[in-house]
């Protein structure tokens, strides 16, 4: 019924608005008397087989919600009920910020994949951080990233603004240095800046009556010495994962007519070129650094295949969008039969 009846009903619509008008249907219909629960049921898949240890947590299932569908930690209680096991919100600034000028976000329904230039439109850590407060029972990752206008010499001082302000509200921490739509924030990729930021973290961690796992979300396209240098990296620092990975601005073989569009690509298109990173991250770390993967994943197979490269966790989002929730549940339930 999704695929059939309301998926193509909502690409009529521009995708931000669709988006607007879908979080407005969950926070409405899902605080329903009894329609939670019953989305619950229908999607939810409990089983033992499912729980992950990892980092020091406890996830029920290995399935979570990648950033940028929930960035203002507005929904991540209703958006639970689909059966994911733990929800990223962000990526959260310190200062609120507008994002890049609408237009910018484009669907490629010829290839399933969805091209953003969101630019980190966001309510800010003050206000994310007082929503946060209300969760009770579901496991949370803030993402974390720099204003727009902070430059990338003093960007370390933003990741630890958000870092203490969100602290108490989060179970892990996501740094963003990969995304393509704020200006030169890639570049925070390189050695020299992002060992200051982890370094600084790090130590920042330390002072907490508790540390917080702190995880790094990486680019698709850094070549395989760039790679090599972060793994290398997370090892020294004993970062405690990464997130492997953001979206592409590659555009081969594309066939929709929204390609030249600019941002950062997501979809099926991503799939293989974030498989190949985390099985570099896991051949090239030995298994030693754990990996949440996120790029391209349509169905239960996509799960299992970004597994097998090397993941212990998967996120969606653009696949949540084609797919619809079902997806979930067909990845819980794909994983309970291979252990």
């Amino acid at each position: 019924m999704y695929k059939k009846i309301i998926l193509p009903f909502l690409f009529l619509f521009d995708p931000e608005k669709v988006h607007n008008f879908t979080f407005l249907f969950f926070k409405i219909s899902l605080n329903l008397p009894f329609i939670g629960f019953f989305i619950e049921k229908i999607y939810s898949v409990k089983n033992n087989k499912l729980e992950r240890k990892l980092f020091g947590l406890d996830f029920k299932n290995p399935v979570g919600l990648a950033a940028g569908f929930d960035k203002n930690a507005k929904l991540y209680k209703e958006l639970s009920r689909f059966g994911f096991g733990f929800v990223e919100i962000g990526t959260v600034t310190p200062q609120p910020q507008q994002g890049n000028p609408k237009k910018r976000l484009f669907r490629l329904t010829n290839d399933q994949g969805i091209i953003n230039r969101m630019g980190f439109n966001n309510d800010g850590m003050a206000k994310i951080a007082l929503r946060l407060k209300k969760n009770k029972n579901i496991l949370i990752g803030g993402n974390i990233g720099k204003n727009k206008n902070t430059p990338n010499t003093q960007a370390v001082n933003d990741y630890l603004l958000c870092f203490n302000h969100l602290y108490d509200f989060v179970d892990y921490f996501a740094v963003n240095v990969s995304s393509p739509n704020t200006p030169n924030l890639r570049e925070l990729q390189n050695t020299n800046f992002l060992r200051v930021i982890l370094d600084s973290l790090n130590k920042e961690n330390l002072k907490k009556s508790k540390t917080k796992p702190i995880l790094i979300k990486i680019s698709p396209d850094l070549s395989k010495e760039n790679l090599l240098e972060i793994v290398d990296l997370a090892i020294s620092l004993k970062i405690d994962g990464i997130i492997a990975t953001n979206t592409t601005i590659n555009r081969d073989n594309l066939t929709s007519k929204n390609i030249n569009e600019s941002g950062g690509l997501s979809g099926k298109p991503l799939a293989n070129k974030s498989n190949e990173v985390i099985r570099f991250i896991s051949d090239k770390s030995n298994g030693k650094i754990p990996i949440i993967g996120v790029g391209g994943i349509h169905s239960a197979k996509d799960a299992i295949d970004k597994i097998k490269a090397g993941a212990d966790l998967v996120q969606i989002y653009t696949g949540f969008i084609y797919e619809g929730p079902s997806l979930i549940k067909s990845i819980n339930k794909a994983l309970t039969s291979l252990n």
